[in-house]
């Protein structure tokens, strides 16, 4: 189910972010760039009923004329129709129907996959008569709701997760082969590091037959190196850097992250860390994915004696508190280090599977229990007493105590400090749960 993917499509100022971040249960910050550039895309994880699935906003844009607003609308609603699983198509009961909500209805109806027409801000019973009329548009699954109190949506959401069965999972292609995604902004060089990794021989490249349709799956197999690339590049035009096309590239990094075991996160080192950069990052982090971060194009940085250390720093501080991630300094054109790059995502993904037997992990974990203790609630101490590994697909350890709702994200990221300076989990997420001894 984690590659269920659902998209908010409809015209803007009818709710759509404020649902966006009921369904996640946070507050996230909508960018709105004055200037009319290209914004930031919305995404996150979201969870109902047991399942997760990822939600993706469409919202926002900005325009300079009723033309270019109606063809942007247009585009983003066929790119939805193409990548999501299930399309959420939101209207405003305050404002009736729109042409705007009728040029996008005219385009939903064509599409096969399940379509939720909600009427927004139906939150009184006048509001409530006043939604009937958006049955004319002709979608038989309708949902009243108002996303800013909430109300409704939870009836929405049992419809959207009935479609989510436990066999769709990504079909694992060649299970025993690592799989790296190469994701990043457009002009970074992803596609050149392919080609580099992948060279002239064509004889050791075999394309699978793909699983997700665009996404370019490459066997590398060579210099005693097995695995697959999974490529994203060429989303965007260089000469046509268009709303539409943003909103591809974000559904198509998603969808990578959703298939990979590592992701090799590339950065401009021009340009540096961005916020969407950040939101991947975090995403693949939460969906328990190796990262290694390549900062490329490092032959065009001008250089002192502690440059790169410097540099590395400050990128560890805006990936905090996630920090312990391989990062390695690449030019492609030049083929600095591009090697170097795949050996820290096999050694992340070897990171990835790391089993710690139970006695070792609680002969390291308790002394350093012992020699930091936990902090003492309402005048009883905390005492964990034992420390396993639990059968999951990335790391993540449990600990018995006393007072496991008491243990409080300090001492948390102590052990977790711990976990990784005994045991090498660089670039992996680990996960820690406290349960009642």
């Amino acid at each position: 189910m984690a590659g269920f993917t659902v998209a908010i499509v409809g015209r803007p100022n009818v709710g759509k972010s404020t649902l966006f971040n009921r369904l996640l249960e946070q507050r996230r910050a909508i960018v709105d760039d004055q200037s009319g550039v290209t914004r930031d895309r919305q995404y996150g994880i979201a969870d109902w009923n047991g399942k997760s699935f990822n939600v993706i906003d469409t919202g926002g844009f900005v325009t300079n004329s009723d033309d270019v607003f109606e063809r942007e609308i247009r585009k983003q609603a066929k790119v939805a129709m193409d990548e999501a699983n299930v399309l959420i198509f939101m209207v405003d009961v305050t404002t009736g129907i729109t042409d705007l909500d009728t040029e996008v209805a005219n385009l939903l109806r064509r599409t096969s996959k399940p379509v939720y027409l909600v009427v927004n801000k139906v939150d009184n019973a006048q509001r409530q008569l006043e939604a009937n009329e958006f049955y004319s548009l002709g979608f038989d699954n309708t949902y009243f709701l108002s996303s800013m109190s909430g109300s409704g949506t939870g009836e929405l959401l049992d419809a959207v997760v009935s479609h989510i069965t436990d066999d769709m999972e990504d079909p694992n292609l060649e299970a025993d082969v690592p799989k790296i995604a190469i994701i990043g902004q457009p002009n970074v060089g992803k596609s050149s590091l392919l080609n580099a990794l992948v060279g002239t021989d064509r004889n050791i490249v075999s394309d699978i037959a793909g699983t997700t349709r665009d996404t370019i799956h490459t066997r590398y197999n060579m210099y005693q190196k097995d695995f697959i690339l999974i490529d994203t590049a060429g989303i965007r035009r260089k000469q046509k850097v268009n709303e539409d096309l943003e909103f591809y590239s974000v559904i198509r990094a998603i969808k990578a992250v959703d298939e990979a075991d590592v992701v090799m996160l590339l950065l401009d080192a021009e340009k540096g860390i961005t916020a969407q950069d950040l939101s991947i990052f975090s995403l693949a982090a939460r969906k328990g994915k190796g990262v290694v971060v390549l900062v490329n194009k490092w032959d065009l940085v001008e250089k002192s004696t502690n440059t790169a250390r410097d540099y590395e720093k400050e990128l560890k501080s805006r990936l905090a508190p996630f920090s312990d991630v391989p990062i390695i300094f690449t030019s492609v054109i030049e083929k600095q280090r591009i090697f170097k790059a795949i050996e820290a995502a096999l050694d992340v993904y070897e990171n990835r599977l790391r089993r710690v037997q139970t006695a070792r992990l609680n002969e390291v974990m308790l002394k350093a229990i012992e020699a930091y203790h936990p902090p003492v609630v309402r005048g009883v101490p905390i005492r964990i007493k034992y420390v396993t590994q639990l059968p999951t697909h990335t790391p993540a350890f449990a600990f018995f105590c006393n007072l496991p709702d008491d243990v409080k994200a300090p001492y948390r990221n102590y052990l977790e400090n711990q976990l990784r300076s005994n045991f090498n989990f660089s670039g992996v997420p680990v996960k820690i749960f406290f349960r009642k001894k």
